[in-house]
């Protein structure tokens, strides 16, 4: 949405696409073929953009190679990370053949790197605390006032910038 792409550009990011734009499929796949990016992440989840980010790299990866009836042989990755959009998650014809879609949660990373990976980690967060991961909160409340239903509907909804901190 415009709204989170002025956040990142003001974050200082280098690409920044809306996917609402009537643009977005033809700009991503400049950016794909401009960066060769291969490795993508989703955190929408549901709906067409995973399936989008593929068809785009595909087209990236084709630019200039000879046709084949299957597609590129670059392998495509989109992890899902998120889950704003509890639709189906689709992936329409363009994709090609070598690609993967797979979820991503940080939980089994973590598990994978083991004590030390994650000694470093949570060393580069704690030095981070107030920059780089730093927090803001839209509101705090009580574990009681999260049973409040109209209070539950508000710190359920999906807004870029809105977290509510739980504070017993």
């Amino acid at each position: 949405k415009p709204e989170q792409a002025a956040i990142l550009r003001k974050a200082g990011a280098k690409h920044v696409l809306d996917s609402t734009a009537p643009d977005f499929m033809a700009a991503l796949i400049d950016v794909l073929t401009e960066t060769g990016a291969t490795l993508g992440f989703d955190a929408i989840g549901g709906g067409p953009l995973a399936g989008q980010i593929l068809v785009a790299m595909e087209a990236a990866a084709s630019r200039g190679a000879e046709y084949s009836r299957y597609g590129s042989t670059t392998h495509k990755q989109v992890y899902i990370y998120g889950r704003l959009d509890l639709s189906a998650t689709t992936v329409p014809p363009g994709a090609g053949m070598a690609w993967g879609m797979g979820g991503y949660l940080l939980t089994y990373f973590l598990q994978k790197i083991g004590a030390d990976g994650r000694r470093r980690l949570r060393d580069r967060v704690v030095a981070g605390l107030c920059t780089t991961f730093a927090s803001h909160y839209t509101r705090e409340i009580t574990l009681a006032q999260m049973l409040d239903p109209e209070t539950a509907r508000t710190y359920n909804g999906k807004a870029t910038g809105e977290k509510f901190l739980v504070v017993p």
